[in-house]
C-alpha cells in the first residue's frame, strides 16, 4: 500500500493518477472527501484527516509500505511533515519519498524552501529508507496568471531574463509513481538518493511567451516588472503579504541562476523525455484565450 499526503495538490494528485495507472494500491489522504473525489476520480481509496491530527496520520499510514510526503507551503510545514515522518516510522513505513523544491536548503532566504531543507534533513535521520525528489520550478505556476494574460495579452513577472528548467507537474508525478512503485523501478538502489527532476530545457519567459503566442495563435508579451510592484499586484489581488513576498525572493533566486540546470532524470526514471514547454501549452491553450476567441 502506497499512502499519498499532498494528495490533491498539484504534483500530489498527478503521483495518484500515475500510481493508479500503473496498478498500484493508492490511498489518499485527504482533508476534504469530496473534493478529492471530483480531482482523483472513483477508484482511489480515501483516507480522511489533517496533518496537524495525529490521529488521522497514524490510521492512514496503517498497513502502508511507502509514503509520499507532501503538503501545502505554509509555516506549519516543518512540524507536519516532520511528525508526519515520525509516524511513518512507527507504523513500519519502509520508504518515505519526501517532494521537495530545487532550492531545498536550511537557511535558504526563501522560506519555502528552507522548510523542505529542515524536512529533508529529519528525513535522513529517520532511520527508514528514503529518497528526495527536488523539482523545479511547475510550469503550472503560470496558470495563475491565465486570466491576465487572455484579458490583456501580457504575462508580468519579475523574472529578467532568468533561465528557468521548467517542469510539467505530470512529469513530477510520473517520477515519484517510478520511486514510489513496487515492483518497478524503485528499488534498493534508489534508497539515500537525492534527486533533481527538471523539464528539458531552461527558458526565459520571454520564450514561454513565445510558447504561448503558438500555442493561442494570438500575440503574447513578457513584461519584466520590479520586485516590490509584483508583490503589491499579488496581496492587491487577495494574496497575503508573506507568500506575496516569499514569491518575489524565489523570483530573485531565479534571476540569479538557481532553476537553470537541467537533468536527465525523468527520463531516467520513467523511460519517457519530459514534456517541454509548448506541449504544456498546447494542453493548456484556452485558459490563456479570450473566452470570445474559444469555439
Amino acid at each position: 500500500m502506497i499512502v499519498v499526503m499532498g494528495a490533491t495538490g498539484q504534483a500530489g494528485s498527478e503521483v495518484v493518477r500515475a500510481l493508479a495507472a500503473r496498478g498500484d494500491r493508492v490511498r489518499a489522504f485527504v482533508r476534504d472527501p469530496g473534493t478529492a473525489r471530483r480531482t482523483l476520480g472513483g477508484d482511489v481509496e480515501l483516507a480522511a484527516g489533517d496533518l496537524a491530527d495525529p490521529r488521522s496520520v497514524r490510521a492512514a499510514l496503517d498497513g502502508a509500505d511507502t509514503l509520499f510526503l507532501s503538503c501545502a507551503d505554509d509555516p506549519r510545514r516543518v512540524g507536519w511533515e516532520t511528525s508526519a515522518i515520525d509516524a511513518a516510522v512507527a507504523a513500519g513505513v519502509r520508504r518515505v519519498v519526501k517532494l521537495s523544491a530545487v532550492g531545498a536548503e536550511p537557511g535558504s532566504p526563501v522560506a519555502f524552501w528552507d522548510w523542505h531543507g529542515q524536512v529533508e534533513e529529519h528525513l535522513r535521520a529517520s532511520g527508514t529508507g528514503w529518497v528526495i525528489l527536488r523539482s523545479s520550478w511547475y510550469m503550472s505556476n503560470l496558470l495563475g496568471a491565465a486570466a491576465q494574460v487572455a484579458a490583456e495579452d501580457q504575462l508580468y513577472a519579475p523574472a529578467g531574463q532568468a533561465r528557468v528548467a521548467m517542469i510539467d507537474p505530470r512529469d513530477v508525478g510520473a517520477a515519484a509513481a517510478a520511486l514510489l512503485s513496487s515492483p518497478g523501478l524503485a528499488g534498493p538502489g534508489h534508497e539515500g538518493h537525492t534527486y533533481l527532476v527538471t523539464g528539458p530545457e531552461a527558458i526565459t519567459f520571454t520564450e514561454v511567451c513565445a510558447g504561448l503566442s503558438a500555442a493561442t495563435g494570438r500575440r503574447i508579451e513578457f513584461t519584466d516588472i520590479p520586485g516590490d510592484a509584483a508583490e503589491q499586484a499579488m496581496i492587491g489581488g487577495g494574496m497575503p503579504a508573506f507568500a506575496a513576498g516569499q514569491i518575489v525572493q524565489i523570483f530573485a533566486q531565479l534571476r540569479q541562476g538557481a532553476d537553470r540546470r537541467v537533468t536527465p532524470t525523468v527520463q531516467a526514471l520513467t523511460g519517457s523525455a519530459p514534456r517541454d514547454f509548448a506541449a504544456f501549452a498546447r494542453d493548456h491553450a484556452r485558459l490563456f484565450a479570450p473566452a470570445a476567441a474559444i469555439h
